[in-house]
């Protein structure tokens, strides 16, 4: 399987080699610095409360092609979804000029399920040892591939309930990943190809956004 998903991240890089051509890649907001008014690791924690907020048929994570990217979008930062599985997923996206986008390479959430309730500081260890696995990390903007993409890991500083936007009854949870924060894209189209591996999921995706 990480084989496989390794060929997949390699494959994706070529297609879009041109993009850059059209508009310069945004830089990356350093992972220490803060975005309206909040560390990057507290957006991992909303970013994975946003995720958490929608039912497995309305669900951002489980959209093949990016229809629903536009759901429960607020504020200066616009979340991009993950996956659940491993193939290659493409999608096309709409979004507001002058937004920063948070995304993650590769993520991975603990939380409390019917038999299985941890305390906090499992939750937190659990996370960070299956974070410890990742590998190959992949980002590429408009053509060009970002590379040392390891200070870009987060992990909740404090557990939290997944499930908050919904109703609440899924804490204590913590998460760990690598997440990207982008400055705002400049008005047009841009692709986004993103992911990493971890030894039993994989993330391979492909976003053409449409900023206006």
């Amino acid at each position: 399987m990480k084989s496989l998903v390794v060929r997949l991240l390699a494959l994706s890089l070529p297609v879009f080699a041109l993009a850059g051509e059209t508009g310069g890649p945004a830089p990356l907001v350093p992972p220490s610095e803060k975005v309206a008014g909040r560390s990057q690791a507290e957006w991992s924690r909303s970013w994975w409360q946003w995720a958490g907020s929608f039912s497995d048929s309305e669900s951002p994570v489980a959209d093949k092609k990016g229809s629903r990217c536009h759901l429960a979008q607020n504020g200066a930062v616009w979340f991009l979804a993950g996956t659940y599985g491993t193939q290659r997923t493409i999608r096309t996206c709409t979004v507001p000029a002058g937004k920063f986008l948070y995304f993650p390479l590769i993520n991975f959430v603990v939380f409390p399920r019917p038999g299985y309730t941890p305390t906090c500081e499992l939750a937190t260890a659990s996370a960070a040892r299956v974070m410890d696995e990742a590998s190959s990390l992949v980002l590429e903007v408009d053509g060009k591939i970002f590379k040392n993409l390891q200070a870009h890991r987060q992990a909740t500083k404090q557990c939290f309930d997944l499930a908050e936007l919904a109703g609440g009854g899924m804490a204590p949870s913590a998460a760990n990943g690598y997440y990207i924060m982008l400055r705002p894209l400049s008005p047009g189209t841009h692709t986004l190809n993103f992911g990493g591996i971890l030894p039993e999921f994989a993330q391979a995706i492909t976003y053409t956004l449409h900023v206006e």
